[in-house]
């Protein structure tokens, strides 16, 4: 079974994260590491994926206002639309390389779906797809979004699951550009915080299940 590195990375800002990213996507082409699982939170932003970055019909605040709340914009190098991060939020990103036998893109999102799916599931949550979009539902309201990036098969960007989030930056933007549907949280459906060590578990034990890897710490700070 192959390695997974877990890097537990706490805050991180997106800029950093997504240099970071771009580091180990070439170490991994190289050969030189393992793939990796990098967990974290981002401070407060707004993010454009490749379909919106010369588009903010999907942002629904001003600059000023987003200045006031203390939340940026950066355009991303991912899939998807627009979407919100933010501490509470627990931010996954996948460095895989999926040859021989996993170079499917729609295969990779559905396997991430299942990988949430089973995490929350251990909190008592059911969640499931919905038809035609993207992320993980419960009921109308999405609990977890994906937007990702392939390179040569090797993936950048992931997911974020709401744990603890303030959902009311959502209402900052389309999420996702889907309208007449809400967003959600761990712990607005359980009614209580929800401790982010238990979730990243759960998660990682997920992770492994659906990649078949083995997880282990990283062998050195990602940095």
């Amino acid at each position: 079974m192959d390695v997974v590195e877990i890097n537990r990375l706490g805050v991180v800002s997106y800029e950093e994260a997504v240099a970071l990213q771009h580091r180990l996507v070439q170490a991994r082409k190289a050969g030189a590491i393992p793939d990796q699982l990098l967990l974290l939170e981002h401070p407060p932003v707004i993010t454009l994926g490749v379909k919106t970055r010369t588009d903010r019909s999907h942002v629904l605040a001003t600059d000023e206002l987003l200045k006031a709340r203390g939340v940026e914009l950066f355009e991303s190098g991912r899939g998807g639309d627009v979407t919100f991060h933010g501490p509470g939020q627990l931010v996954g990103y996948p460095i895989l390389d999926l040859k021989p036998d996993r170079c499917d893109v729609h295969r990779y999102v559905r396997d991430l779906e299942e990988v949430l799916i089973r995490a929350v599931a251990g909190f008592g949550v059911t969640a499931a797809p919905a038809p035609g979009l993207t992320g993980v539902w419960v009921g109308p309201d999405k609990l977890a979004a994906i937007g990702v990036r392939i390179s040569r098969w090797i993936t950048s960007h992931g997911f974020a699951l709401n744990v603890n989030t303030d959902l009311s930056h959502f209402d900052l933007i389309v999420p996702c550009g889907i309208r007449g549907r809400g967003v959600t949280s761990l712990q607005r459906i359980l009614g209580r915080t929800v401790d982010m060590v238990e979730v990243e578990r759960t998660v990682i034990d997920a992770f492994a299940q659906v990649f078949d890897r083995s997880p282990a710490a990283a062998s050195q700070a990602r940095s």
